[in-house]
């Protein structure tokens, strides 16, 4: 593990970790962090400082960047919101919109509230153990990665300072929204006493770690550049269904609110981040780069089925019966249109670059069901 960078899944886009890079610049100063010495790693090509002014927002100069952070330390959730606490009657309230976990509605669940009168209830704080869970890790392990890169000017991209500083703040949020997902995850285990039993390593983080060891090498770091674009500017949207729903307890509501307003932000910086990204790249490695994208969408979008056939198998249910009632939850179809649906906007992010511009992508894209 990484202790400057603190992504488990080892170094193989090393070239994004500040301390690598400064390590780099101490032995060779005009060196960039791939060691090519040409001060951008190796899938930025060399048309990328003429490209770079056609990709700002607005299609401004070169430092032209409307930040959505200006009001970053007066707004911002680690700036301005008290902890999300339980109340001491927190156990009886909801703890997740039961609209938003497909278990919670199947009938051999219901059946069981005979002789588990609380399945409902332990159903729903399994699935926020799931969320918050996959928040933390997103955050520290993936996001917080790249954004480290961004601040520190170690991922090849030539950005705007002003666009620089501001992946310091974006960090502070990410960090903010780990502690508190773990904070919470902590308070619920109190107040219930129902475990969450979920894997070290999430599923996500699984699939993306798996796609990384068939990537190219030369376009590993960059993948994993755009998975924290898709997972930027997707997270809005799955956020905004919960905020406001009075039949979740306030804590975890609050709590989901204010992750809500500060990814908002986010999703604003990385879709900018996104047009100075491709207009660095060369014609070919972007047409390479766009070909991924849809994998990367899936690999955040798609059920943690094995997760989820444990927890049903663990209310009693045989293996057999567990996986039949997984299958019924996320058939293809609903899976597909849930990726599609969430995806829109990030779809148009990359269609606004040109990204689908190219046959082979749109089959690719259409090939996912994101078309």
């Amino acid at each position: 593990m990484c202790g400057t960078v603190g992504l488990f899944m080892g170094c193989a886009a090393v070239s994004l970790c500040p301390k690598q890079a400064l390590f780099a610049r101490r032995d060779d100063p005009g060196g960039a962090v791939d060691g090519t010495g040409t001060g951008a790693v190796a899938w930025a090509g060399a048309e990328g400082a003429e490209a770079v002014p056609r990709a700002m927002a607005g299609g401004a100069g070169p430092d032209a960047y409307a930040s959505p952070f200006r009001n970053w330390y007066e707004r911002a959730t680690v700036r301005s919101a008290d902890r999300r606490e339980l109340g001491p009657s927190a156990a009886d309230q909801g703890f997740f919109a039961p609209e938003l976990v497909p278990l919670a509605s199947h009938p051999l669940i219901a059946d069981l509230r005979g002789e588990r009168p609380d399945i409902h209830r332990d159903v729903l704080v399994r699935h926020l153990y799931r969320y918050l869970d996959f928040t933390a890790k997103l955050e520290h392990l993936v996001v917080n990665r790249t954004v480290l890169g961004i601040a520190h000017g170690t991922i090849g991209v030539r950005l705007p300072e002003a666009m620089r500083l501001d992946a310091f703040k974006i960090y502070c949020d990410e960090a903010y929204h780990a502690l508190s997902s773990a904070d919470l995850a902590a308070q619920v285990r109190r107040a219930t006493d129902v475990r969450a039993e979920l894997p070290e390593v999430p599923y996500f983080v699984t699939r993306l770690e798996r796609y990384l060891e068939e990537t190219p090498d030369d376009l590993t770091a960059l993948t994993e550049i755009l998975f924290v674009i898709v997972s930027e500017t997707l997270i809005t949207a799955q956020l905004s269904e919960m905020g406001n729903d009075r039949s979740v307890v306030p804590a975890v509501r609050e709590a989901v609110r204010d992750h809500a307003l500060d990814e908002g932000r986010h999703h604003a910086y990385f879709a900018v981040f996104l047009r100075h990204l491709w207009g660095q790249l060369t014609p070919a490695t972007r047409r390479r780069a766009a070909l991924r994208v849809p994998r990367l969408i899936r690999i955040f979008t798609d059920p943690d089925v094995p997760s989820v056939e444990r927890e049903v198998v663990g209310y009693g249910f045989s293996r057999d019966d567990a996986r039949r009632i997984v299958t019924e939850l996320f058939p293809d179809a609903a899976v597909t249109a849930y990726a599609k649906t969430v995806s829109q906007q990030t779809v148009r992010h990359f269609a606004s670059v040109g990204a689908l511009d190219d046959e082979q992508v749109r089959a690719e894209f259409a090939a996912h069901g994101l078309l």
